[in-house]
């Protein structure tokens, strides 16, 4: 296996648009392509990494944009990623403290099973693409296949406007967790999720489900990361 040409990271996930709005000046709206996995893969692809890109988009204008935003940082987009009937999109409506609402036009159903290449060192999925079915199953089908050969890594990256109630998101959300390698997770994500449940109460939790690796993101405090 050439690691210099083929891709050896695969990430699963949602590629979207986000409709960036300004709440006082609607009329400006920008459209920048986006989404969690997605990022992940074109962060690695500028960082000069073999790594491709399982999504699920349409061959309308949007999802031409997609393509040619991650093409340009070298991420492999993979062929059957392109069968959604629209491009996602995701209004962020942004208000005068600078933050940001989401409301989702989501298309996810990857046709099952989401292919999983044996040269795949690391696995990546995670966000809405982890919480919406049917897409979901797929994805949590593809971790399954990964681990015999891959590092598996999880980011719940939660979204309450597609993912209901934290009572309901909270079981699939440790489903996945259960089977990553190593779960990033922010301590806003485990606040939502658990209602409040203190953070290492969560992780030895988590922990004890399967991964070997919780890491935490904390904004000012800095990350934690606990085994």
């Amino acid at each position: 296996m050439d690691l210099a040409t083929e891709p050896h990271i695969l990430a699963i996930g949602e590629a979207l648009i986000d409709i960036v709005t300004p709440a006082s000046h609607p009329e400006d709206a920008k459209e920048i392509p986006g989404g969690s996995p997605a990022n992940v893969a074109m962060t690695l692809g500028r960082l000069g990494r073999p790594v491709a890109l399982s999504t699920w988009y349409a061959d309308d204008p949007r999802g031409r944009v997609i393509e040619e935003h991650f093409s340009a940082s070298k991420v492999v987009i993979t062929p059957e990623s392109k069968g959604a009937t629209r491009t996602t999109t995701a209004n962020a409506l942004i208000d005068e403290n600078g933050a940001a609402s989401y409301t989702f036009d989501f298309d996810w159903n990857p046709t099952p099973p989401i292919p999983v290449a044996e040269t795949a060192l690391i696995v990546h999925a995670g966000s809405i693409s982890a919480a919406v079915e049917p897409g979901a199953t797929a994805v949590y089908e593809a971790m399954i296949a990964a681990r015999p050969h891959a590092l598996v890594t999880f980011d719940p990256n939660a979204r309450p406007a597609v993912m209901g109630t934290p009572e309901a998101a909270l079981p699939l959300v440790e489903k996945f967790v259960a089977a990553a390698d190593v779960v990033k997770v922010s301590d806003e994500d485990i606040e939502w999720l658990t209602r409040g449940e203190d953070v290492e109460s969560v992780i030895a939790r988590w922990l004890a489900l399967g991964p070997r690796l919780i890491i935490v993101t904390r904004g000012k405090k800095g990350g934690l990361a606990v085994s």
